[in-house]
């Protein structure tokens, strides 16, 4: 069976970061990693839920908004894919970095969590998601485009 990139990837060795998980044409998947996976860590489901409401209402909101195809959660509660279409790896690094200052400095009613516009409109959490957004914008403040693939194992271990 094919595997996605980003579950052949050595879980044991990735960091918290930005990453690209993989390009299919012109759509570019981006791993938001948050938490290390399987270090007991892991983002609450209030959290991670608020944090992709307020991010996807963001970055739709922008100049290049449409070509944002989707934004969200892993299953693990360690990350989120970020989908685009025809955006350079710079500009989505820095989107991203937009993004969750944005969530961090957020204080207004959670995007479309309301019984109309959201299937669990009771499990939110703005102050859980904006320190998890202030975290992980200690880890990727200086991340770049050329910070983008995924580590590898080294040779000593």
């Amino acid at each position: 069976m094919k595997i996605v990139p980003s579950n052949g990837i050595d879980h044991n060795i990735l960091k918290r970061g930005i990453y690209i998980s993989r390009i299919d044409d012109d759509i570019t998947t981006y791993d938001i990693r948050m938490k290390e996976p399987n270090r007991g860590d892991y983002l609450t489901n209030s959290a991670l839920h608020t944090i992709e409401h307020i991010f996807s209402a963001y970055v739709r909101n922008t100049e290049f908004g449409d070509n944002i195809i989707y934004f969200g959660p892993m299953g693990s509660r360690t990350g989120f894919y970020l989908l685009t279409r025809s955006l350079s790896d710079s500009y989505c690094v820095n989107l991203i970095k937009e993004a969750f200052e944005h969530i961090a400095g957020y204080w207004e009613s959670i995007p479309d969590a309301s019984p109309k516009g959201c299937g669990n409109c009771v499990e939110h959490n703005l102050p859980q998601a904006k320190e998890e957004a202030k975290k992980f914008l200690e880890i990727i403040k200086d991340w770049s485009k050329d910070d983008l693939k995924y580590p590898e194992k080294s040779d000593e271990e």
